[in-house]
C-alpha cells in the first residue's frame, strides 16, 4: 500500500495506491486550512487507516537533506517527522514538479493535449513548467534508456522582460517585490499582478463589477473566466500577456534542458486556459530565441490535462527507490 501525496499552496492530494499503481483512494484538502502537512496526513489516515507500507510525497519547496520548507505556504516539511506518524521505515520527499516528471511515463494519450507536433523523438531531455499557485519547473535527462526527472528552482530566477511593456512591467514588479522573479509574473498571483500593471498604469480601465469580482472572489481564476467569456478587455490582455510569458519561459527553460523530447506544460492553469494557449501567441514567444528559433520549432508541446500526474509520479518516484525491477519508460 502506497500512500502518495501532492502537496501544492492551494490544494494537497492524498491517495493510496497498490504497487500496480492502481487508484484506491483520493482526497483533497485546502492546504491553508492546515498548520501542517502532518495535520492533513493524520486526519487522513485517522479515516481510512490503512497499512502503508511505502510513502512519497511532491512538494511545492525545495527538498534537501529530507526536508522542505513550503514555498507558498508556511510549513517546514520533514521526512522523518511524517515516517514516525505513517508509521514506516522512511518517507520520501521529491519536488512537485519532479513529481510530475515521474507520473508523466504512467499517463495514458488521454491525459494529454498536443500544442504543437513538432519533430517526435523517443531519445533526449525532457522538460516540465507548471504555474499554479508558483512556478514550478522541471528537468528529465535522457540516461541512454530512461528519462529520470530532476528537480530545480527555475521559477525562482530573475523575469527578463522582451520588450518596453514588460520593461515597466519589470520596474512595476520590482517596485513592489524588490526581486522580480518569473513565478511573480507566471502564476495565479503572477496574473493578478499583469492585471494590477495594466489597470494600474491606466492602459484599461477597470469596471465597478469586475472590482467588486476581483474584490470577492478568487482573483486570478476571476480574470481568466472573464477573458474567456471575453466581457473585459482588461482582463483579455492580462490573460493574452500571460500566455505569451508562459510561452517565454517555456521555450528558455526548452533551451536550458536541450528539451528536443518534449516540453510538458503541467500545472492547475493550464488546462483552464486551454484554448488561449492554443492561439499562435504562445507558440510565437516559445520559438523566439534568435539563432535557436529551428531548434525550438522541432520541439514537441503538450499540455498535461490529468490531475493524477505527480499522485502518479509520487508512487513511481518510492516504487523505483525500493524495488529492483525496471522502472520509468521515455516519455517522448
Amino acid at each position: 500500500m502506497i500512500l502518495a501525496g501532492d502537496v501544492g499552496g492551494t490544494t494537497t492530494d492524498l491517495a493510496l495506491l497498490d504497487e500496480k499503481l492502481t487508484f484506491l483512494e483520493i482526497r483533497s484538502f485546502a492546504s491553508r486550512e492546515y498548520a501542517s502537512l502532518n495535520d492533513i496526513v493524520r486526519e487522513f489516515l485517522r479515516a481510512k487507516a490503512p497499512r502503508v507500507t511505502r510513502a512519497c510525497f511532491g512538494v511545492a519547496g525545495p527538498v534537501h537533506d529530507e526536508s522542505v520548507r513550503t514555498t507558498n505556504l508556511p510549513w517546514m516539511v520533514e521526512a522523518a517527522d511524517l515516517a514516525r506518524l505513517i508509521g514506516v521505515a522512511d518517507v520520501l520527499l521529491i519536488n512537485d514538479i519532479e513529481a510530475i516528471g515521474h507520473g508523466i511515463g504512467a499517463l495514458d494519450d488521454s491525459a494529454f493535449v498536443t500544442l504543437h507536433r513538432g519533430t517526435e523523438v523517443a531519445s533526449g531531455n525532457a522538460a516540465v513548467i507548471a504555474a499554479g499557485t508558483g512556478l514550478g519547473e522541471a528537468g528529465l535527462y535522457w540516461d541512454g534508456a530512461r528519462h529520470r526527472p530532476f528537480a530545480s528552482e527555475g521559477g525562482h530566477a530573475s523575469f527578463a522582460p522582451r520588450d518596453d511593456l514588460e520593461i515597466e512591467l519589470l520596474r512595476f514588479l520590482l517596485a513592489e517585490y524588490g526581486h522580480a522573479s518569473w513565478e511573480r509574473v507566471l502564476s495565479g498571483p503572477g496574473l493578478f499582478n499583469v492585471y494590477r500593471f495594466f489597470r494600474e498604469t491606466g492602459r484599461f480601465d477597470e469596471p465597478q463589477w469586475l472590482a467588486e469580482l476581483i474584490r470577492h472572489e478568487d482573483p486570478a481564476a476571476s480574470i481568466a473566466q472573464c477573458a474567456l467569456a471575453r466581457n473585459a478587455p482588461l482582463c483579455e490582455q492580462s490573460l493574452d500577456l500571460f500566455v505569451s510569458l508562459y510561452g517565454a519561459e517555456a521555450g528558455n527553460l526548452a533551451l536550458k534542458t536541450m528539451a528536443v523530447a518534449g516540453v510538458y506544460v503541467a500545472g492547475g492553469i493550464a488546462p483552464k486556459i486551454l484554448d488561449w494557449l492554443k492561439r499562435p501567441s504562445f507558440h510565437r514567444a516559445f520559438v523566439a530565441k534568435g539563432r535557436m528559433r529551428g531548434l525550438l520549432e522541432a520541439i514537441p508541446i503538450r499540455v498535461v490535462v490529468s490531475d493524477r500526474a505527480a499522485l502518479l509520479g509520487a508512487a513511481r518516484a518510492v516504487l523505483s527507490t525500493q524495488t529492483t525491477g525496471p522502472q520509468g519508460q521515455p516519455v517522448g
